[in-house]
Order: structure tokens, then C-alpha cells, then sequence
């Protein structure tokens, strides 16, 4: 508490104050575009740790009328390139960075991918990735999707930075 009786959280030194990011700020850490940009907000980022996303799943997405039309569901590998893309923010946050013409981020590897909890139209997947491993260009994250505070699908993802072809 503080000397007027009210209390304070203090944020730890590597959070800054505002870690959010909406959508027109995530445009400039992903190359993606619609329709696969899959992050529609970054709701905080700790450079060099983890960070938390989201999106929107809407009965609009260009997915739902061939997967399936009598029972929408979201691609199980479009949750996971959900997570690459997050993945692909903290990465950029991390090396204070901005993609460029230069390299490409690529994402090269899955690991003890799984699938828990269908997610469908009108549900808000939050995506939630922590940095693992960063080596010689490589890194590694751990991520889970929830929907409603259950896990929907988790995975391990690997990415790398490499100079453009």
C-alpha cells in the first residue's frame, strides 16, 4: 500500500506499460494478409519471454463453408500457424526488429502438436506463446490456444530467420 492507503502493482522491469497491439501495429510485424492474417490483437508482449494474442473466429471466414458446412469447425493447422504468427511478433519484439524485403520468417518445424477442443464460429481463441530456445538463428516456443479458458490445441513450434532467396 501506498502512503495514501491505496495499492499499486508494480510491473516488473522488462514490461513496459503498454504491451498491447492492435491490429494496424501487428501489420507491421506480420507480412501476412488477409486471408491468412490470423491475429486480430496482441493483448501483451514481454520481448524475450512470452506473449498473448487473439482471435476472432467469425462465421466469415473463408474456411467455414468447406470445413464443414453442416458443422464449422476451424483447421487445426490454421490454430497452429496462429500461434506461428504470434510467435513471429515476439520474435520481431524480441530482436527489435521489423520484417523487411531482406529475410523471410519461416516456420520449420511442430512438435507434440494436439488437438483438445473443437473452435468455431463466434469463438475467441486466445493464443499464449512463450520463447523456449533461440540458437544460431533458431527459435523454439512452446504455444496453447484456449477457448473459454480450455485448451483447444497446444504445440511446440520452431521458426528461423533466414536472408531472402
Amino acid at each position: 500500500m501506498t502512503e495514501t492507503g491505496s495499492t499499486e502493482t508494480k510491473l516488473s522491469p522488462t514490461v513496459a506499460e503498454d504491451t498491447s497491439m492492435d491490429i494496424h501495429q501487428i501489420l507491421n510485424y506480420l507480412p501476412h494478409r488477409y486471408p491468412i492474417l490470423l491475429v486480430d490483437r496482441v493483448l501483451e508482449v514481454v520481448a524475450g519471454e512470452r506473449i498473448r494474442s487473439l482471435k476472432n473466429v467469425s462465421v466469415n471466414e473463408n474456411f467455414f463453408p468447406g470445413h464443414y458446412p453442416h458443422h464449422p469447425v476451424m483447421p487445426g493447422v490454421l490454430i497452429i500457424e496462429a500461434m506461428a504468427q504470434t510467435a513471429a511478433i515476439l520474435s520481431f519484439k524480441t530482436m527489435n526488429s521489423k520484417p523487411d524485403d531482406q529475410s523471410v520468417y519461416y516456420f520449420v518445424g511442430i512438435d507434440n502438436a494436439r488437438f483438445k477442443k473443437p473452435v468455431s464460429p463466434g469463438d475467441q481463441l486466445m493464443i499464449d506463446v512463450k520463447l523456449t530456445a533461440r540458437k544460431r538463428g533458431l527459435w523454439k516456443f512452446s504455444g496453447v490456444a484456449t477457448v473459454d479458458g480450455q485448451i483447444a490445441a497446444e504445440a511446440d513450434l520452431m521458426c528461423a530467420v533466414r536472408p531472402t532467396p
